[in-house]
């Protein structure tokens, strides 16, 4: 019969424990140490005027930290408390006293298993004169029974190995009395089920199954519910979808991204200053601040964290200076969450094919970027070390032209304006055209690729790149392969070899930032989007020696269903810059199917037409659809055949 007991000590619990936190532990140790000990970002790459660099610097000396050097995060925490209690148990269980220990008597008499039997006679008179009752006196340490209880162990050892019935038992049951109870242990201290418990152990259980569970379920589920795919409140999508109209410009736009700080913050309390940095902005921007107000809250009206989330943006967008820390990290917390907004609101607006608005909201990232005043007609060099938005417009937008009356003017401020404008991110446009697979005209409703060829100049950049014109016939061969490979690949981006970041000139951006740019096919004429804007990056910088120094970048969209001559708009908007963006023309025009020549209508029908016999040309048929009929003389080849085989076959069994 079975004889269960509780864990008192806790042993057995220790080792289940343990086990648990270790799986747990593990993986979670291994991944934050690969990620502090990871390589760190190539801050030498990008805009290296001093207030770039050091902002570099300072993000990442704020997120990364170093093996001697941790961060003590809330992770990092839990993961030390983990494998202190990993210590603290197997501490525990390795001085814990073994309940069910095989017994072996050759080890109580600490002789070999292969000593003879006078040589355990021998063995135990020696252990008796050292530990006979009445030889030993008791200690503090060990008390009669003790001391009794040794002596007893020592006798039935040794009875064991020189009595044959005890050792025979021994052998059998592995315990000189014979067969003994089956022991089993159960990992719960005794006080858990003693019934003056009961109710306390109930209480317990209720409240983590019926109370703490279904919480963190019910948090889970609502709080996914809550949150569309771009990680936004559903609510700050519903109030995206009413604030944006098909004419909507950069007031409204930012009224837009003030409203959504009411759901998407958390912030409380009151910070010292607030107050203050509204009466600068008041008297810095005027009606335009009242306008933007009203937006966000009709008649002053607010109802959560976005009058304080508006002050912080343009207290950001004015440069202002803020004294209180709390304050300056709710801003960075603020400006950090404005890019997933404003692509939420991007997608709202690309959704309807609105072209005004979703303009002004690819804009609004390079003005938040550089800390510029929206709306307002802002000069290349407000955005270079030493200037501001008060920069005079009428200086001129060539950048070069004005480092030249800087350097001739002997401005304290040339060398770091240069430094910024040396990594100035420009895009050039190599090329751009309208690409079938396959086909040589465009016809209606066919799968048309948007080619384009990007690459980056500098201003100051003075070698001119390649043209097409000077490339051999060979390279312009091997370009036309790359380029199909290209677009017959699932990419969007051409594959590079050896890219590494290049961080955009961005000094009042609390995070490091990589220069992109929105590509978005657009008729201008109707306002409306040909195609959803794609976001590009990685543009590599024009290279002179090179005969490929640009990047392919494709977008796909299906033509009108109409033959005729389509005149769009190929837009192309910096997130980083403000001011750098182009707007090319470009013209698609649908041939009728007619104008194909021979080979290609023919092949293009044997693609579309399936062939009778086949599931596919059964359906067509069905539908009303053409089909390739199959040809008849193969079936009646095919009989003659059959036939002549059988009378072949009777002949021969008639012989």
């Amino acid at each position: 019969m079975a004889n269960y007991h509780y864990d008192e000590a806790g042993n057995m619990a220790a080792y289940f424990v343990i086990s648990v936190l270790v799986i747990v532990l593990l993986p979670v140790t291994f991944s934050s140490i690969a990620n502090v000990s990871s390589k760190r970002p190539e801050l030498d790459s990008g805009c290296q005027c001093t207030p770039c660099v050091q902002r570099r610097a300072d993000v990442r000396r704020h997120l990364r930290g170093s093996l001697l050097r941790l961060k003590f995060t809330r992770k990092v925490l839990l993961i030390t408390a983990g494998w202190a209690a990993v210590a603290f148990l197997s501490f525990k269980a390795a001085h814990a006293e073994l309940e069910n220990k095989v017994y072996n008597p050759f080890e109580i008499l600490e002789i070999s298993t292969g000593a003879t039997e006078k040589e355990i006679k021998s063995r135990f008179k020696e252990l008796s004169r050292l530990f006979h009752p009445d030889k030993v006196k008791p200690t503090i340490n060990e008390t009669i029974e003790d001391i009794a209880n040794r002596f007893v162990d020592i006798t039935k050892a040794y009875k064991s190995l020189t009595d044959e019935t005890i050792r025979r038992n021994w052998e059998l049951f592995g315990h000189p009395d014979g067969r003994q109870e089956v022991s089993m242990g159960i990992a719960l201290p005794k006080w858990v089920i003693e019934g003056k418990n009961n109710i306390w152990v109930l209480g317990v259980y209720g409240i983590l199954f019926g109370g703490a569970l279904p919480t963190l379920v019910g948090r889970w589920w609502f709080g996914n519910r809550q949150k569309t795919k771009d990680g936004i409140n559903v609510k700050t999508a519903a109030a995206f979808f009413k604030a944006l109209t098909d004419n909507s410009g950069m007031k409204e736009v930012i009224g837009a991204l003030g409203q959504a700080y009411r759901w998407e913050a958390t912030w409380a309390g009151t910070a010292v200053g607030l107050e203050e940095l509204e009466k600068q902005i008041d008297e810095k921007v005027g009606d335009q601040w009242r306008e933007v107000k009203d937006l966000v809250a009709p008649g002053g009206k607010y109802e959560g964290t976005e009058q304080r989330a508006l002050v912080l943006l343009y207290a950001h967008f004015l440069r202002l200076n803020i004294s209180n820390e709390a304050l300056k990290q709710e801003q960075a917390k603020l400006l950090l969450q404005a890019p997933m907004l404003l692509n939420a609101l991007l997608g709202i607006s690309a959704a309807r094919s609105w072209l005004s608005p979703t303009l002004m909201v690819m804009r609004l990232h390079a003005y938040v970027t550089q800390a510029l005043l929206p709306g307002k007609t802002v000069a290349p060099q407000a955005q270079l070390p030493g200037f501001d938005g008060d920069a005079d417009v009428s200086e001129g937008k060539d950048l070069a032209s004005f480092i030249s009356r800087l350097e001739d003017e002997g401005d304290i401020r040339i060398t770091e304006a240069r430094k910024a404008v040396e990594g100035w991110s420009r895009l050039d446009v190599v090329d751009m055209s309208f690409k079938v697979i396959g086909e040589r005209l465009v016809t209606p409703s066919s799968i048309v690729f948007l080619l384009v060829k990007l690459r980056l100049r500098r201003p100051l950049q003075s070698d001119a790149p390649s043209s097409t014109s000077e490339k051999s016939a060979k390279a312009i061969r091997e370009d036309r392969e790359k380029d199909d490979k290209f677009l017959n690949s699932r990419k969007d981006a051409e594959d590079m070899e050896g890219a590494t970041p290049v961080w955009a000139h961005a000094p009042h951006w609390p995070g490091l930032r990589k220069p992109g740019w929105w590509l978005v096919l657009a008729d201008d004429k109707s306002n409306r989007i040909v195609v959803p804007p794609m976001k590009i990056s990685d543009v590599p910088a024009s290279s002179p020696g090179k005969e490929r120094d640009y990047r392919s970048y494709k977008l796909q969209f299906q033509a009108p269903p109409n033959v005729g001559l389509f005149t769009w708009k190929v837009y192309l908007v910096s997130d980083t810059l403000v001011g750098e963006e182009s707007c090319q023309g470009i013209s698609l025009k649908i041939d009728d199917i007619s104008a194909l020549n021979a080979d290609e209508q023919t092949a293009e029908d044997e693609i579309s037409d399936p062939e009778e016999d086949s599931l596919a040309g059964q359906m067509a048929a069905m539908r009303g659809g053409a089909v390739k009929r199959t040809v008849a003389l193969e079936e009646s080849d095919d009989e003659s055949s059959t036939d002549e085989e059988q009378h072949g076959d009777d002949s021969s069994d008639s012989d």
